[in-house]
């Protein structure tokens, strides 16, 4: 791997506004073009937005999705990459020639190449399908990428994965934070007031950022896929008010060991940016560890324990007042 300047964004995507959310991807690009950055992550459906996409009919959405790559918004990440000689990701609603919808990741290389994610474990509407396989693919600026989008990293199998198809740096593009979850010790919604009194209050919105609703949450987790597989990773988040929750934003990049290298919690648009060090791969924990694997131990991991459910029945699960777990409703509200 090559020394790689990475940059992580965090915007307010406007829902159903692909055009407004170009501008400001466009915008974005130009800034990292003025640091340098060799790759440039953006959020999950933030071309498309997202969490609206829950309460659409699937002529909706299929209105507002695209084939890839030949459609206009890959086409303008080619463009911009291009253009800026930069490897540039974002996320939209792909379309297939089947008709076949998927929360879906763009990455456009500066030498015409683009590859996509589709998201392993789908949730935000039961018209829209999750994807089967693994995406790990070789960036010009020299590197080896990965990419999990969301939910797909809270599976700690979808990163041990990525990492031994040889990936070094982990895209990792979210909508997450101030989530309503069944969970009780997980996440929590936050006041959207807090959000548009945020230029005269900012410590408010702030603190609710850095709390266990954002950054606290975050990093009980994040931090490990990176140092446990030995990858970089680079989380980008939506930020403010998206339909009835408030996304946290907390865009950063983590080194190979899990430590933060860039971040902020800022309650607005904003963009951090981080100097990839190859030298901290070749002794970091997560490789070492990863050499130390014993494969014929873990045969049981592919095998089904009678547990396993669809990830919207897992997601959307109703809890009693005990906080234990009742029988999931088994379909994404309409």
């Amino acid at each position: 791997m090559n020394e790689i300047k990475a940059a992580s964004v965090q915007f307010n995507h406007t829902p159903g506004d692909k055009k407004c959310n170009m501008e400001r991807i466009r915008a974005f690009a130009e800034s990292a073009a003025l640091e340098k950055v060799d790759l440039l992550v953006f959020p999950e459906m933030c071309i498309t937005g997202y969490w609206h996409v829950r309460r659409l009919s699937k002529p909706e959405i299929a209105a507002l999705a695209e084939p890839v790559p030949s459609g206009p918004s890959s086409q303008a990440l080619l463009s911009l990459a291009s253009k800026h000689n930069m490897t540039v990701g974002a996320g939209l609603i792909e379309s297939t020639r089947e008709g076949i919808l998927y929360n879906t990741y763009v990455v456009a290389m500066p030498d015409g190449r683009s590859v996509h994610h589709r998201k392993l474990h789908c949730f935000v509407s039961e018209h829209m399908a999750s994807g089967d396989e693994y995406t790990v693919f070789d960036i010009p600026q020299g590197a080896k990428v990965g990419i999990l989008i969301c939910y797909d990293v809270n599976i700690i199998e979808n990163a041990r994965i990525t990492a031994l198809k040889g990936a070094e740096i982990l895209l990792a593009p979210h909508q997450t934070g101030g989530c309503d979850s069944p969970s009780p010790r997980c996440m929590g919604t936050i006041d959207p007031g807090l959000w548009e009194r945020r230029e005269e209050n900012p410590a408010a919105i702030e603190a609710e950022f850095r709390g266990p609703k954002g950054r606290e949450w975050l990093m009980r987790w994040l931090p490990s896929r990176a140092h446990d597989n030995g990858m970089f990773l680079i989380f980008s988040n939506g930020v403010g008010i998206d339909e009835d929750e408030v996304r946290t934003g907390n865009a950063m990049v983590l080194d190979p060991y899990g430590a933060v290298l860039a971040e902020t919690w800022k309650a607005r648009d904003e963009m951090v940016v981080a100097d990839l060090d190859p030298s901290l791969l070749g002794m970091c924990t997560g490789q070492r560890w990863m050499n130390s694997r014993r494969p014929d131990l873990y045969g049981s991991l592919t095998e089904f324990t009678g547990r396993e459910r669809d990830t919207r029945q897992v997601r959307f699960a109703l809890t009693d007042n005990t906080g234990q777990e009742k029988k999931a409703t088994g379909a994404q509200p309409a």
